[in-house]
């Protein structure tokens, strides 16, 4: 597996910085917050985003994906959401990023959970058609309304494309009550990657180093390797949510040996 951490990490650092971080602390990958108040976003120009891909060449590290904040579910006209999923999935392909991430952000308005996933199968089916074109794969997120890789399943089974899958977040799916293997079992066949990441308690989501709190990271690991999964496992560090959070740099080192002991172990 390889190894990658959020810009969520490290809010509004520049690009030159992120990468310096990546290479000096052995990180393969970088999964790139696309907000505006972020050096990669939508509203790049073509010869910016040009130079941005050429950075990352430079430097010998890959683009994840691109973390977008589009809420495939949530109630309203489709209009505006397909338009939004299309900006990210050109820009994804801009820079050679394979993955766009989308959250379901069902429920609102009285929606119901049937409501929500047709509406949710009903968009991504419909973006998945650009996605295929542009080379890239749109994931959707274990992440509120469905934080479950069985929930997410409810949608993904609809949609049934293959540039449409899931993106397993440890710490949703475990406060969802759901036991790795069985998140495992839902989303294998469609996952693109794992969000890793650690928090005191259900109660405190506070981001800590991995390996201290209490997310089943070990688990995860290893029900991904006994299923010879090698895919990407990146860390999201919600420091963006958490100001009185340790800074990410100097984490990066420990979090990188922790996983890459997991690794061993599960071997």
């Amino acid at each position: 597996m390889k190894l990658a951490f959020s810009t969520l990490g490290v809010p509004g650092l520049p690009l030159p910085d992120v990468l310096r971080l990546a290479t000096a602390h052995g990180y393969h990958g970088i999964e790139l917050r696309t907000h505006p108040e972020e050096p990669v976003h939508p509203g790049l120009t073509l010869a910016e985003r040009a130079d941005v891909a050429a950075a990352f060449k430079a430097a010998g590290v890959e683009i994840l994906g691109l973390a977008g904040y589009t809420r495939v579910a949530a109630p309203g006209d489709d209009g505006p959401v397909l338009a939004e999923i299309r900006t990210l999935l050109d820009l994804a392909r801009d820079l050679g990023a394979p993955y766009v991430r989308v959250f379901p952000g069902g429920g609102e308005d009285g929606q119901s959970p049937e409501e929500a996933d047709a509406t949710a199968a009903r968009r991504l089916g419909t973006a998945a058609e650009h996605a295929a074109d542009r080379g890239v794969r749109i994931l959707l997120e274990t992440h509120d309304s469905h934080r479950t890789g069985a929930a997410a399943m409810r949608v993904l089974g609809l949609v049934g494309h293959r540039h449409v899958g899931a993106l397993w977040d440890v710490m949703h799916t475990w406060l969802g009550g759901e036991q790795p293997s069985e998140t495992f079992a839902a989303l294998s066949p469609h996952l693109g990657y794992v969000q890793v990441k650690d928090i005191a308690s259900a109660d405190d989501t506070t981001p800590l180093p991995l390996g201290t709190g209490v997310l089943p990271l070990t688990e995860c690991v290893e029900v991904l390797s006994r299923h010879g999964w090698d895919g990407w496992l990146c860390w999201e560090y919600e420091k963006r949510w958490y100001e009185a959070a340790a800074p990410l740099p100097g984490l990066l080192d420990a979090g990188r040996d922790h996983l890459a002991r997991l690794l061993n172990e599960s071997a």
